[in-house]
């Protein structure tokens, strides 16, 4: 039996190809596919009809880059450069991390990201320090109801060969349609050459993309990453550069060439010392860029506050060398060209007919959202999670009124505080 929604009278933002708005329009979806988008859609039998009347209706966030797993040590790292933060969060924070801690802070920091209007998440998963860990996490994301890439990064100890076994493991057991998977590679620029191979070994022989912290290293590192990957023959991998700063523009047209893509934390890199947003100079060049919130142990985890700082970054590069960047072009960053370097592009991202219903509604009648002008803008400068009325995910409804559904959570809140004192305690 088909199950359909009706979304009506909505103010539509679609992104593909571009941004665009419909003044008053509809969507149905049927058995969690947008199955048509228009004025005046017709009444389909047995469909849940749901008044988006004064709120607009666009597709759901992409958050390209989140530790997810750091929901419980949030602002525990503020005012900290990168070098502190690899001390206190990765040094001195997770290795105190249960498996029960993990699943607490993952599930509840994918509820975060759906509670803020993010439907689909790369969950860069650097906790995998045993398989129960790993299991916590992929657990939790199937709980939570989030569209997620799992990136998986290897924790354990037991060197290439443990790195292969609990990869293909993993890659073997993910299942779910919401769930897929890519390899987390630490890379040439944090760990030695010889097991970045074996990493990115490991996604040829899967057939997976690679996601990995490359380019935010100064320079020279920047160069020498990118000319390992060159001469390994591994550029040809679907790779996501995540903090891709100190690339040159010519560095950025030979991972445009590539067919790679970068994802950037505005918030973060400008907080911890990890370059100037390479934002406007990647797209430029034609790489596919992205917004990921890294982690909420220093920055805001919603996508509101990223859009707004990647906007503001962007222009005030020196000598006016940003102002071209515009509101469309951070919500599309949001979106679609999340999705992309993502690698779900034919699946979310967009309201375009055959896609995945991820769909949010933004409620802009309060003080500080409304009147609204320019839709566009008024989602990337005046909108914040406040306005995030109901979230879709797969023609699933997982939030309603301004209300997460299916999960109990101020017990979980409850539970994560818990486990932040036992991973912060002296």
């Amino acid at each position: 039996m088909t199950s359909r929604l009706l979304l009506r009278n909505g103010l539509l933002v679609d992104t593909e190809p571009v941004p665009t708005t419909t003044e008053r329009g509809d969507v149905l979806v049927e058995d969690g596919v947008i199955a048509a988008v228009g004025a005046g859609l017709p009444d389909a039998p047995g469909a849940e009809v749901i008044d988006a009347t004064g709120m607009i209706v666009m597709p759901g966030f992409v958050d390209t880059h989140r530790h997810t797993w750091q929901a419980g040590i949030r602002s525990a790292a503020p005012d900290i450069d990168f070098p502190g933060y690899l001390g206190r969060v990765l040094g001195r924070y997770a290795p105190r991390y249960r498996a029960e801690d993990v699943y607490t802070g993952n599930l509840a920091g994918a509820l975060e990201c759906l509670d803020a209007g993010i439907t689909t998440l790369v969950d860069w998963s650097h906790i995998n320090l045993t398989p129960a860990h790993t299991d916590a996490v992929v657990q939790s994301l199937k709980d939570a109801g989030i569209r997620a890439v799992v990136g998986y990064c290897y924790g354990g100890d037991g060197g290439p060969e443990g790195l292969a076994a609990e990869g293909r493991r993993v890659h073997k057991e993910l299942t779910g349609d919401l769930l897929s998977m890519a390899v987390a590679a630490l890379g040439p620029e944090i760990v030695s050459e010889e097991q970045a191979l074996h990493e990115w070994r490991l996604a040829r022989d899967l057939g997976l993309p690679v996601t990995v912290h490359m380019g935010g290293h100064g320079a020279e590192s920047a160069e020498r990453g990118l000319a390992f990957l060159r001469e390994n023959d591994l550029l040809g991998t679907r790779t996501t550069y995540v903090h891709p700063n100190f690339y040159t523009d010519d560095a950025l047209g030979r991972i445009a060439d590539s067919g790679g893509s970068v994802s950037l934390s505005p918030v973060v890199e400008a907080e911890l010392g990890i370059g100037y947003p390479a934002t406007g100079r990647a797209r430029a060049r034609g790489v596919p860029a992205a917004l990921g919130a890294d982690t909420v142990a220093s920055a805001p985890g919603d996508m509101f506050s990223l859009m707004r700082a990647a906007y503001t970054l962007e222009r005030a590069r020196p000598e006016g060398a940003g102002m071209e960047f515009t509101t469309r072009d951070a919500l599309r960053m949001a979106t679609i060209e999340g999705a992309e370097v993502a690698g779900l592009a034919d699946v979310t991202g967009s309201l375009r007919t055959g896609k995945q219903a991820d769909l949010i509604m933004l409620r802009m009648d309060a003080l500080g959202h409304a009147p609204v002008h320019d839709p566009i803008g008024a989602v990337v400068l005046a909108a914040d999670t406040r306005a995030v009325d109901t979230v879709i995910v797969g023609g699933r409804i997982v939030k309603r009124g301004g209300t997460l559904l299916h999960h109990d959570v101020p017990a979980l809140v409850a539970a994560l505080a818990e486990s932040g004192r036992h991973i912060t305690a002296s």
